[in-house]
């Protein structure tokens, strides 16, 4: 599977006629990208998805562009949001052979910077882009083409991709572990692949995304309530009287849960205390370099400010892992009072840890490689010892270490001062927030999946081209319909043949017998009419008549 997905990585042979394109925009709320994808023609098999592919220029490098800042720039203006878009469009136009534009949906998909926009500013830019995007591109594009998609959905496509590129909708591969299934109604349950589930850790939220076997009770009408709003039932199949790929997804999105938001709300937390403390006690920690706050978050000896609302606090790194962690607990709270913003008291579907599987990305991938080199398969033993090794450094030492290129190349100075704090995030999060055990075995820490990065843009394309291959599947059944049908003709004709001639042959008999039934009643008719007339008297004669 590895080489055959290494392959992929060539360039695309846009002189293929028979290959198929799709065309899906970003809209983030710092910028927007577009990415083109390519499909070979669909092999037939109706349990199977759609090749999708990102596309790959001549020098094999993604077909991707990006540009700055967020489309919502345009809700002062909609009418800008088509000029807005026009670069991006002319690069796919440029990509995408000309023949096969009238057949390539794009699809325009808006995420943060939309969603905190107003409805009507929202409407107003999707409704430029709808109206005047086909007078300058020929692109298959409608108006559900263009939306703005919940965290929700962009989890949900988020968690196809990661699945898709693995592998783990392909159902006749016997070799990696399954899952039993129970959907809806169904009496039996599925046995299939069993999928992965996925950690994203940015720098302002944290998502949860992974498949929920089976639908358990609920402790309260509240929970279940919660529950509908985080869990996903989708087909992704091509026959919806299918259920080989029915997937029930749990999705949820931990807004302030991201490792430089939490820092910030970390450091209002310091402050708000040591400020307290002071008051309460008459001391001055923390408000002057000679007295600083010491912060077991940071490595020994870095010296920094917080600044906030007017208040300044200096802290100097202390080092202290262990303690930073337990500082961390009162974070895992959401900084509101829905508890279902909460990592603590938010619903969480159960997760089998027996049986499941899960991937890492963003900061769970930059805490554990960058700095402490042990990126691929967690190991929290391994991790916790290396986080505290490095904490207890001076801060001198880890700038001499970083100097020397003892680092990732990813790595920079932000990196190294907020190293300690974030790996001790990451562990309450993972340990604290979503229970995985400490000697869970089966979470792995990736930036790239068999080589290349995997966007929640492939999981969009391959969701709204699930249909699709019904195109090259009709024409497919009603060739066998058809075969089927001269095969069973020729079984068959003879025995329609003779019912014919005994239904013929009955119906002859019995207009015989109705014959004779007639003809008998008519002679019996004949002789009563000869009786009555041998009894008829002669009338005399008349009058005045003679002989």
């Amino acid at each position: 599977r590895y080489l055959a997905r290494v392959a992929e990585l060539g360039a695309t042979d846009t002189g293929d006629a028979a290959l198929s394109y799709g065309v899906v925009v970003d809209c983030g709320s710092s910028g927007s990208r577009v990415f083109v994808y390519f499909w070979p023609p669909h092999n037939g098999n109706p349990h199977d998805l759609l090749d999708i592919r990102q596309m790959r220029d001549r020098g094999s490098r993604p077909v991707v562009k990006k540009i700055k800042p967020g489309i919502s720039v345009a809700a002062a203006a909609p009418e800008r949001a088509t000029p807005y878009m026009r670069p991006l469009l002319q690069f796919a136009a440029a990509h995408v052979p000309a023949a096969k534009h009238k057949e390539t949906p794009l699809y325009i998909l808006c995420t943060a910077g939309m969603r905190l926009l107003p409805d009507r500013s929202q409407a107003a830019i999707l409704e430029d882009l709808v109206t005047n995007v086909p007078l300058e591109f020929d692109f298959l594009f409608s108006k559900s083409h263009a939306e703005v998609i919940s965290g929700k959905q962009e989890g949900v496509y988020a968690w196809i991709g990661i699945n898709f590129v693995l592998g783990r909708f392909e159902h006749e591969d016997e070799e990696d572990a399954v899952v039993t299934v129970a959907l809806g109604d169904q009496a039996e349950s599925l046995v299939r692949k069993r999928t992965v589930g996925i950690l994203d850790m940015g720098g302002a939220s944290l998502q949860i995304a992974y498949e929920v076997p089976s639908s358990g009770p609920f402790s309260s009408p509240q929970q279940e309530e919660a529950a509908k709003s985080l869990l996903a039932e989708f087909n992704l199949g091509c026959d919806v009287q299918h259920t080989g790929h029915v997937y029930r997804v749990y999705v949820n999105t931990f807004l302030g849960f991201g490792g430089n938001f939490a820092r910030q709300r970390y450091e209002e937390l310091i402050l708000n205390q040591t400020y307290l403390h002071n008051s309460l006690h008459g001391q001055q920690t923390g408000l002057s370099a000679e007295t600083p706050f010491l912060d077991p978050c940071l490595p020994v000896g870095l010296e920094d400010t917080v600044v906030r609302g007017g208040q300044t606090l200096h802290i100097r790194g202390q080092g202290d892992w262990q303690s930073c962690v337990e500082l961390l607990q009162p974070l895992l709270i959401a900084p509101t009072n829905n508890s279902q913003a909460s990592l603590v008291g938010a619903y969480k579907a159960p997760i089998d840890f027996t049986n499941s599987e899960f991937y890492g990305f963003s900061e769970f991938f930059y805490c554990t490689e960058d700095v402490l080199r042990l990126g691929g398969r967690y190991d929290a033993p391994s991790f916790t010892s290396a986080a505290q090794e490095y904490c207890s450094q001076s801060w001198a030492i880890l700038t001499r270490r970083f100097h020397g290129g003892l680092y990732s190349a990813h790595a920079d100075q932000h990196r190294l001062k907020y190293q300690c704090f974030k790996s001790a995030w990451m562990y309450q999060v993972l340990h604290q927030g979503f229970r995985f055990p400490l000697d869970y075995p089966s979470l792995r820490t990736a930036q790239l999946v068999y080589d290349r990065e995997v966007q929640w843009t492939l999981g969009a394309i391959l969701y709204k081209t699930r249909f699709l291959p019904l195109r090259d599947l009709r024409p497919e059944s009603v060739r066998q319909a058809h075969a089927s049908w001269l095969r069973l003709s020729f079984v068959y004709n003879h025995y329609l043949f003779f019912a014919c001639i005994g239904v013929v042959a009955l119906a002859i008999v019995l207009y015989l017998l109705r014959l004779r039934r007639i003809h008998r009643r008519q002679l019996r008719a004949a002789q009563l009419d000869m009786l009555w007339l041998d009894k008829v008297v002669p009338l005399p004669p008349a009058p005045g008549t003679g002989p």
